[in-house]
């Protein structure tokens, strides 16, 4: 019978340690956007933003504002500059990160 509470214990401590490395390694889109945004020159240099699958396509007023340096480092794996347009590859992250900043600017 203590055999079994023993187990029963070792399994409960598994799936706690379990949920709590899970929630430590889940991303604050909330924060990572609005680092984003920073970099990006500021909310009000945001003209339009857009999701396609993992790009996040972003129209600028002064594309000059931008930190790409930093946004590399926030976890992009490409930028593209096209006049005042960049399209910045998050995979996965972008959808999400696209949805924080709507709900910002």
């Amino acid at each position: 019978m203590n055999t079994y509470i023993e187990y029963i214990i070792i399994i409960v401590a598994l799936i706690l340690i379990s949920l709590i490395i899970m929630k430590l390694m889940k991303k604050d889109f909330s924060v990572e956007a609005n680092k984003l945004i920073g970099y990006l020159g500021g909310k009000d240099n945001i003209i339009n933003a857009e999701c396609n699958m993992s790009r996040f396509k972003v129209i600028l007023k002064d594309v000059s504002k931008v930190d790409k340096e930093a946004i590399q480092k926030l976890g992009a794996k490409g930028i593209v500059e096209i006049d005042n347009q960049l399209k910045i590859i998050f995979g996965k992250d972008a959808r999400a990160l696209k949805k924080y900043i709507d709900e910002i600017i």
